[in-house]
């Protein structure tokens, strides 16, 4: 295998990760091929984690990961199949859609906002949609659709992306901003959290808040429940998440509804996150602030908590509050531009093989709160991961591309696991890392959406 770019290497500020070497990595490079480094991107981010148990159990050498396992992983929801039925994809209205001087990529997948499309470009069907994106320029029609709170993004070449303000916001920084915590744990925190010595579970008894949808943010909160940790899942009852969507990435973790709006409800998130040893959140920057749940005033009320915070452009910059989704960042930073492709109608913007910037970001976020987590075994202190799509992509475009006469090579088809779940029969790849040489495997299917207590699986078994 030739160089996997060492996508943790900023991690080794902490005094837990200094001197580890990253982890094993086998099989073929490339089997992808295409413009970018897909292929560095998905072994880089899967590597980061084992890298980071490997610190904090104290066992190098022993997690590890493959180039088939990566990959099947990397489109986990191209692999399942729920009661026989391939998931969805992509809904009518999202997509690629020429307008008067380029193209635009749409995201109506939710149903809120394709209402909000529909309305922005006071459009009745998706046929209205085409014709009225056809008068309007691709940067006139992302700012009516985003001005209405809906989500789109005009497709930029490479140049006009950097060239940008939001180009300048996304690169800053490391690709996994880290810092820690200034003051000692509190007192009441948990501190009696330590690794388990079960290998194939090390995170048993870790308490791990879920404020994350879609798919970037519950791929590193699967990873976190499929090492044992106790992860709860929270949504917004007025917006439930996609049932595809929730159930590729709903293993290993409870899945509750609250509504941070009412007081009750909020009075009980604030009692989880006062036993909880990590929160993750997913929301667009500052979304959760007026809750208190953003991750300054997480940390300030408590020093010793782990939190991993992750948006689709970062949290600097003009569009620093905008909703995003992959291929969004993908269409606005210039990756749709290079996997363009000639067509009928004379050239169409195209898309990487996978929504790698979705899954590289989650396994990126469940490296750091591991790595954190072996940091606060040293110091006593929590401290904070930030992550953004954008900064995955840019991240993407820096890693190099001379291969040398390394070819593209095809990888075998990946085993399949089958189980039985509240939706049906599951078919499903499983996670991307070995333990021992051994690959590590889900535990539970994911549970009814919305069905489970609010509350840690331990107070939730009590009488």
């Amino acid at each position: 295998m030739g160089t996997i770019p060492d996508l943790g290497a900023g991690l080794r500020k902490l005094e837990a990760l200094v001197e580890v070497p990253p982890a094993a990595c086998d099989g073929p490079r490339r089997w992808w091929g295409g413009a970018l480094d897909v292929e560095g991107l998905a072994l880089g981010s899967v590597q980061a984690v084992a890298t980071a148990l490997n610190a904090l159990t104290g066992s190098p050498g022993r997690y590890s990961t493959s180039a088939a396992h990566a990959a099947a992983a990397f489109d986990s929801l191209g692999h399942l199949r729920i009661a026989g039925q391939k998931p969805v994809g992509f809904a009518p209205m999202s997509g690629f859609r020429p307008t008067k001087d380029g193209w635009i990529r749409l995201h109506a997948n939710y149903p809120h906002h394709a209402a909000r499309l529909l309305e922005a470009l006071s459009a009745t069907s998706p046929q209205d949609v085409d014709r009225t994106l056809l008068s309007m320029t691709s940067l006139e029609a992302e700012a009516a659709i985003v001005a209405n709170k809906g989500v789109a993004a005009a497709v930029r070449s490479r140049t006009e992306w950097l060239a940008s303000p939001m180009h300048h916001a996304a690169a800053s920084g490391g690709w996994i901003d880290i810092e820690s915590s200034a003051e000692h744990a509190a007192a009441s925190h948990r501190t009696a959290w330590f690794p388990a010595t079960n290998p194939r579970l090390p995170l048993d008894g870790l308490r791990v808040l879920d404020l994350t949808r879609v798919i970037a943010g519950p791929t590193a909160t699967r990873l976190l429940g499929a090492l044992g940790a106790d992860v709860l899942r929270i949504d917004p009852p007025q917006l439930p998440e996609l049932t595809d969507a929730f159930v590729d990435s709903g293993f290993d973790k409870r899945s509750a509804e609250a509504d941070l709006g009412r007081t009750a409800d909020l009075g009980v998130i604030n009692g989880l996150v006062a036993s909880a040893d990590v929160v993750v959140t997913g929301y667009h920057d500052g979304g959760l602030d007026r809750f208190g749940l953003g991750p300054g005033a997480l940390l300030a009320s408590r020093p010793g908590l782990v939190v991993a915070t992750l948006t689709a452009w970062g949290r600097s910059g003009p569009w620093k509050g905008q909703r995003g989704f992959d291929s969004l960042v993908q269409a606005a930073t210039g990756i749709a531009e290079r996997y363009g492709q000639p067509d009928d109608a004379g050239w169409k913007p195209g898309a990487l093989p996978v929504q790698a910037l979705d899954h590289a970001t989650g396994y990126g976020l469940a490296a750091a709160v591991i790595a954190l987590l072996g940091e606060r075994l040293h110091t006593g202190r929590g401290g904070l991961a930030r992550m953004s799509l954008a900064r995955t992509a840019e991240e993407l475009f820096a890693l190099p591309r001379d291969y040398g006469d390394v070819a593209a090579s095809p990888l075998p088809e990946p085993d399949v696991v089958v189980t039985d779940s509240p939706y049906g029969t599951l078919e499903f790849v499983a996670p991307p890392l070995l333990v021992g040489g051994t690959q590590l495997m889900y535990r539970e299917p994911p549970v009814q959406y919305g069905s489970s207590v609010l509350a840690w699986r331990r107070q939730a078994d009590l009488p």
